[in-house]
């Protein structure tokens, strides 16, 4: 496989703005942007827009890259399937050795549709119905994570039906602030995930006599999109304390899951490196005897997926300038929900071109369907092609129907070999399953 730039470990990926080296396999050859060895160009006109364009060599050296970063202590790595959920990117990470973290029925057969382990799989989700619980348990998932005493019952009346034992490890609430955006912090008092750590060992006493569930694990997510390793060391430190308590009490745990959230670089964000992350979760672990579960999801693909997008046209409106794409916010709801910034280049060579600041948006009827406000960007012209980086996480996966819009094709590069890995979605399909009901005037 073409391998364009360094192999490095220390820094993911560099946001993909001109004048910036990039790492995560897209880069330019003569001007033009490639993904791999792979014309962006060339794959527009075969494929159309807008389409999600995934680098398997990326994804596969950024899992490389979590994976070593533990090194020297036993762990499993479950990449986060919410971020980017497509059967061939699931695929790839099962026969790299991963496991994987789900949070609901969808993504647990989505698991076992691509090949995964789901004896590999922890259940995460404040809201696990009991369909979902009888279908983890059939399918031998590693754990549940527990995120409430209510939740503690129903596992435990659904298992007691199905005559087995569940293996549960308790979500605690550390109480940590991860310094993200609000929307994305779930380590906090008033969030709405995890047990609070003051009621979590009662509910560990509760679990460990109950002749259907048996205690694994204790489990803590504080967020996404995480750029210091502090909130970790924090979070874990009091996990660890309470591990030591139960110990006292006579409960074993065989492992700790310390969650996902390591942060990537979008714009000029500079996030710990997985080496240092690693290192803050080993030196916290060491001599515990406990296994390590991690749940990355965004940084294993999130710069490893780009947005390509064609340019409908442009629109002068007074000193605004608004650059029409045919991406929107129902392909890209990032910059819409979360102010999300996403660097954005010409496909094209760009060199010499001037700045315009300008409002990159797309077609919904919304004025918050925008991918980028006041950016500077090279000069464009109608039909010329724009990626969109950074789109790997959450791109997709969170993709809706929204103006009876069809969702974009999805495809997967490896070297200079590409594939369709979702084809584009088709009209007819947005109305499928719809039935008009004649009920009378």
């Amino acid at each position: 496989m073409a391998h364009h730039g360094p192999h490095v470990l220390d820094v993911l990926d560099s946001a993909a703005v001109p004048g910036q080296k990039h790492v995560n396999h897209f880069n330019r050859k003569n001007g033009e942007l490639f993904a791999e060895d792979v014309s962006l160009a060339q794959l527009a006109t075969a494929v159309g827009t807008p389409t999600y364009v995934y680098s398997q060599a990326t994804i596969t050296r950024h899992f490389h890259a979590v994976d070593q970063a533990l090194a020297g202590v036993p762990h499993t790595i479950c990449y986060a399937v919410k971020a980017c959920s497509n059967l061939a990117v699931l695929s790839l990470l099962g026969r790299l050795g991963s496991g994987f973290d789900i949070v609901s029925l969808g993504e647990l057969r989505r698991v076992q549709a691509a090949g995964g382990d789901a004896t590999k799989a922890v259940f995460s989700g404040v809201g696990k119905r009991d369909d979902e619980i009888a279908a983890a348990l059939a399918a031998g998932v590693h754990c549940l994570n527990v995120e409430s005493a209510g939740e503690l019952a129903r596992i435990e009346r659904v298992a007691r039906n199905l005559g087995v034992r569940a293996p549960i490890s308790l979500r605690v609430n550390p109480d940590v602030d991860p310094k993200t955006h609000k929307y994305i912090a779930t380590g906090l008092r008033e969030s709405k995930f995890g047990i609070a750590m003051p009621d979590a060992r009662a509910l560990y006493f509760q679990a460990a006599a109950s002749d259907h569930m048996r205690v694994v694990g204790v489990d803590c997510h504080i967020g996404s999109q995480i750029l210091e390793v502090a909130p970790f060391a924090e979070a874990i430190a009091k996990v660890l304390e309470l591990v030591a308590d139960l110990r006292t009490d006579g409960i074993s745990l065989e492992h700790i899951d310390v969650g996902g959230g390591l942060g990537i670089p979008y714009d000029d964000e500079k996030p710990a490196s997985p080496e240092l992350w690693g290192q803050t979760v080993k030196s916290l672990v060491a001599g515990t005897g406990l296994h390590v579960i991690v749940e990355p999801g965004r940084v294993i693909v999130g710069n490893a997926g780009l947005l390509l997008t064609r340019v409908i046209g442009k629109k002068q409106h007074d000193d605004k300038e608004f650059v029409i794409v045919d991406a929107a916010m129902n392909d890209l709801i990032r910059p819409a929900l979360y102010d999300a910034y996403h660097a954005i280049e010409p496909v094209a060579t760009h060199a010499n071109r001037p700045l315009r600041t300008v409002d990159v948006v797309g077609p919904v009827c919304e004025s918050g369907d925008f991918l980028a406000v006041d950016r500077p960007l090279p000069e464009v012209q109608e039909d010329e092609l724009l990626g969109v980086f950074g789109a790997g996480a959450y791109g997709m996966a969170m993709a809706s129907n929204y103006n009876s819009r069809p969702r974009p094709a999805e495809v997967l590069v490896s070297g200079a070999q590409w594939a369709v890995v979702r084809p584009r979605e088709t009209l007819e399909a947005l109305w499928q399953g719809e039935v008009i009901a004649d009920l009378g005037d």
